[in-house]
């Protein structure tokens, strides 16, 4: 744990510290798109974030090569080359997209390619432990398709709820912690080497997110950008593929004894299969609703709108704090709560706190509807927003006499023949503004 910590740290102090002079960069560039129909923020703000994000990854995978704990995972798999190679393909358009706007098909292809080059160096699903039917062996074609399938749909459930200053990096972070502990515990609690590199990709994650997110909570002082969403959705895809398709179920010796017994003994490798889809439960509903809506109205899938889920909190009454909170409790509640399940499924007290916090997130969900307001003794100690408000005495006025114009003379025309258009003389009367006559 010393040595990831470590990563942890590294990833997050480069990551941290370059993005500074990658802001600086990025508007010395141009990279500071104009303000769109879609977009929250009121002035423009630098992209290119994910070029920090990237070198803290290289820095993070570099670190960890010279550790004596975590130097096995180099020399006993390919997936971190393989990560690194991937990553460095859908990074480098990113960057070009958020300089030039790359044409969504293209952004497309790239994303399947990157998932390609992981699968042709090893980063694939090999097989899938159904839960009634058992371990599954898939074909190179399966496994291939498969793979390339679930990066293509995590990278764009992770840009498509990037719409808020902070909520992508703190969302994929959570989700990289929750896969974190999960992968841990498969490593050292039931010995399994092939859960390692899965560990080390999660915990570079986490410190990738937590170092740009001081510079991205609101107000942003620049964006991550496609380089950058792109880059920790596919980081959190090859983590899912490598638990789910590389760790062998037979390894834990858990299909022995009756039916019943297997079955239970056999949830933390079907768990495998559920927390992947829990952790970007949000992310990946807020991309189906998306698909639909858009394509109910007639309009491209990825067609940009104001219909996402962040959007709705924003429309509701939230402020923008308040909703990017909201979307990482409830990112927290669904992919903890799994976590917890898994570890303790016969316990039925994760269940009732898994329902009674859901109660009080539908409670602040819906807070801006019911507009509370505290009572007089405790107003000294809330917002000003839940206080009464303050009757103030009305105090009628006395309309203001109505000035009348005294009647103008006009004049007539001149020898020259000019006048003023209209009823309205040109001149004022002479004799009436006390001038001799």
């Amino acid at each position: 744990m010393r040595d990831y910590l470590l990563t942890l740290c590294v990833t997050a102090a480069v990551t941290y510290l370059l993005t500074g002079p990658v802001r600086k960069f990025a508007i010395a560039t141009g990279a500071m798109p104009e303000i769109r129909a879609r977009d929250v923020h009121r002035e423009p703000t630098p992209r290119l974030g994910g070029i920090a994000m990237f070198f803290g990854l290289c820095a993070g995978l570099l670190v960890a090569d010279h550790l004596q704990n975590l130097n096995s995972v180099f020399e006993l798999s390919n997936e971190p080359r393989a990560l690194l190679s991937g990553a460095a393909l859908i990074w480098l358009i990113g960057v070009l997209d958020d300089k030039f706007e790359l044409d969504a098909l293209i952004k497309l292809g790239a994303q399947m390619i990157s998932a390609g080059v992981m699968v042709a160096q090893g980063l694939t699903i090999l097989w899938l432990p159904i839960p009634g039917v058992g371990v599954v062996s898939l074909t190179p074609w399966q496994g291939t398709l498969l793979t390339v399938a679930l990066v293509v749909l995590t990278i764009n459930a992770v840009n498509f709820v990037d719409g808020l200053d902070g909520l992508a990096a703190g969302m994929v972070c959570i989700a990289a912690a929750a896969f974190f502990l999960y992968a841990y515990r498969l490593w050292y609690g039931y010995t399994i080497e092939a859960a390692a590199p899965a560990t080390l990709f999660t915990v570079i994650l986490m410190g990738m997110c937590l170092g740009f997110l001081p510079h991205n909570m609101h107000p942003a002082r620049i964006f991550m950008g496609d380089s950058g969403s792109m880059l920790i959705g596919l980081i959190l895809a090859a983590s899912a593929i490598s638990i789910t398709g590389q760790v062998d179920p037979d390894a834990l010796k858990i299909f022995e004894g009756s039916t019943r017994e297997a079955t239970h003994a056999a949830l933390p490798v079907f768990i495998p299969l559920v927390l992947p889809l829990t952790i970007i439960a949000i992310p990946m509903a807020d991309l189906i609703l998306a698909i639909v809506r858009r394509t109910w109205k007639g309009q491209s899938p990825f067609a940009a709108d104001r219909g996402h889920l962040h959007h709705r909190l924003l429309e509701i009454g939230h402020s923008h704090s308040r909703a990017v909170l909201i979307m990482y409790f409830w990112s927290a509640l669904i992919a903890f709560g799994t976590l917890a399940y898994s570890v303790h499924s016969a316990s039925m007290w994760i269940v009732l706190c898994v329902v009674a916090l859901s109660a009080i997130g539908l409670v602040l969900l819906l807070l801006p509807r019911f507009a509370p307001r505290a009572p007089r003794w405790a107003e000294s100690v809330v917002p000003p927003r839940y206080r009464r408000r303050k009757r103030v005495p009305v105090v009628e006025v006395a309309p203001e006499p109505v000035a009348v114009e005294e009647e103008r003379i006009p004049v007539p025309a001149g020898i020259n023949g000019s006048t003023a258009i209209g009823n309205r003389a040109r001149f004022t009367d002479r004799r009436k503004a006390g001038t001799p006559s």
